[in-house]
């Protein structure tokens, strides 16, 4: 592990998923080749298409997207500070 490592952050250079398949219960686990990177502003999956062509989904955190509003516009009217 890296000294200059960040506690705050977390990457892989692959995932694990398990599932439960709804109709007969058994659970599956798979190893998949996609990096994940997670922050306090939410995660991203980085992956490719069928044709293998680079793409990635974000999920934002509840922090982040009030963040986005507020630098938008669309954050509450009142000032942060007293």
């Amino acid at each position: 592990m890296k000294e200059d490592h960040l506690t705050d952050r977390i990457e892989a250079d692959s995932i694990v998923v398990e599932v439960t398949d709804k109709y007969t219960g058994k659970t599956f686990r798979r190893t998949l080749p996609v990096k994940y990177l997670e922050t306090d502003n939410g995660l991203i999956l980085y992956g490719e298409t069928t044709e293998g062509r680079p793409t990635h989904i974000s999920f934002l955190s509840n922090a982040a997207v009030c963040r986005m509003k507020d630098i938008l516009g669309k954050g509450r009217d009142t000032h942060r500070c007293p």
